[in-house]
This record gives structure tokens, C-alpha cells and sequence, in this order.
């Protein structure tokens, strides 16, 4: 599961996803739990705008004083329709799309937790598919959360290389820039589930975050 990642810049959101950045807002270089970051959504006009939204599902405002905290940070896609933090969103064609620059899983092959970032192929962003949710205060004001959602990868030359040994492993569904529309506005929960695939391994980059390998290189 992913727990971390790098957002895509405010002025990169325009030239590569058609939006413009919401006003008034800030991201951190990394958005971890609770951590605002931008979320593409569909709007009224079967269009998309860009908005600033809280890294899980539940934020921790909405658990009560002194109640055991639980990571809503990745969707299981097996278990989006059932489980109780991400049903109602699901059934309600509330998705999302985040973009970034690249996340962060942990590599053990050294025998020790090593950090990695991964990205796709000459691309400086890419969009992943996930769910949001919005919540009104007292006040009336809006704010919104998301989560992001994984597949099964034991079998992805890439994504299987991460996690501690013996570990299921996991990966985003990194979706195609030419599928956000589709992805957004679609209907049919069937179909919408369809796009939950693993992207192509040749597609991807990974390595270790103090390592610059040459321009290109994909180490999986």
C-alpha cells in the first residue's frame, strides 16, 4: 500500500490535465495522512475541476475523542463495495483522480526497509483513480477527503519488489491521462471497475530515492 506520495505542482496541473489548480491552496513536496493535496473530480458540466482534499478517506476529525484510529488511505478494490468507509462513495460515482510526480513504497531486498519512488515512463505526472468524499461543518463549509485505490500485484514485475516478505503486494491503479474522462463521468460501476488494472510494468520506473540512475533506466 501506498502511504506517501509526491503531488503534482500547481503549475504543472493545467498543461497536463487541463485544470486549474484550486484558489488559496497549499501542498506539501510530500502528502502524507491527513495532508492536503489536489484531486481532479467531475463537475456539473461533464467536465473536471481541480480541488484541495485530505489524504484518507476519514479525516481524523471525524473520529470520535478517544477512538481507535484506522488508516483510510487505500481502497482495496476487491472490498470498495462492501466495506462501509468507501461503499457509499462507490455507489455514488464519487471518484477521483490524483495527481503526482511519483510515490514511495519501502524495498526489502537488502534485507533491510529501503525506500523507493516509483513513476511512469517519461511522464513528469500521472493520475491514480481513487474516491472522495465532502463534509460539512457547523458552519456549513465544505471540505473535502480521498482515498486512493490498489490491486492485487503479486504478480507485477515492479510492484511485487515491495513490502516485507510474505506480504500480499499491492499496487495503485495508475489510470491513463486519455481515460480520466471516462473514469470520472462514468455510470456503470461494472465498467468504472474494468479500469481498475495494473499499468504496465515496462511503463513504470522505480529506484531507490538516493540513487540517480541514468536518464531513462527503469529498474524493475
Amino acid at each position: 500500500m501506498c502511504v506517501n506520495f509526491t503531488p503534482s505542482r500547481k503549475d504543472q496541473l493545467n498543461t497536463a490535465f487541463s485544470v486549474q489548480p484550486p484558489a488559496s491552496c497549499d501542498w506539501k513536496n510530500e502528502v502524507w495522512q491527513d495532508d492536503a493535496a489536489p484531486v481532479i473530480i467531475a463537475d456539473a458540466s461533464a467536465g473536471r475541476i481541480c480541488i484541495s482534499a485530505s489524504y484518507g478517506m476519514l479525516p481524523k476529525h471525524q473520529f470520535a475523542p478517544g477512538s481507535k484510529r484506522y488508516s483510510t488511505m487505500n481502497a482495496r478494490a476487491e472490498t470498495i463495495a462492501s466495506l462501509k468507509s468507501y461503499r457509499s462513495a462507490w455507489q455514488h460515482g464519487q471518484r477521483c483522480v490524483v495527481p503526482m510526480q511519483n510515490f514511495f513504497e519501502p524495498n526489502y531486498e537488502s534485507g533491510k526497509a529501503q525506500r523507493w519512488h516509483i513513476g511512469v515512463q517519461g511522464q513528469d505526472n500521472f493520475l491514480v483513480a481513487g474516491l472522495f468524499q465532502a463534509w460539512e461543518s457547523v458552519d456549513k463549509l465544505l471540505s473535502y477527503s480521498f482515498t486512493q485505490i490498489t490491486i492485487n500485484a503479486d504478480q507485477h514485475p515492479l510492484m511485487k519488489r515491495f513490502h516485507q516478505p510474505g506480504e500480499e503486494k499491492r499496487s495503485l491503479v495508475i489510470l491513463p491521462a486519455e481515460n480520466i474522462d471516462a473514469w470520472l463521468h462514468c455510470r456503470d460501476l461494472e465498467q468504472a471497475r474494468d479500469m481498475l488494472q495494473l499499468y504496465p510494468a515496462d511503463k513504470m520506473w522505480g529506484r531507490p530515492v538516493d540513487t540517480n540512475p541514468p536518464a531513462q533506466a527503469s529498474l524493475f
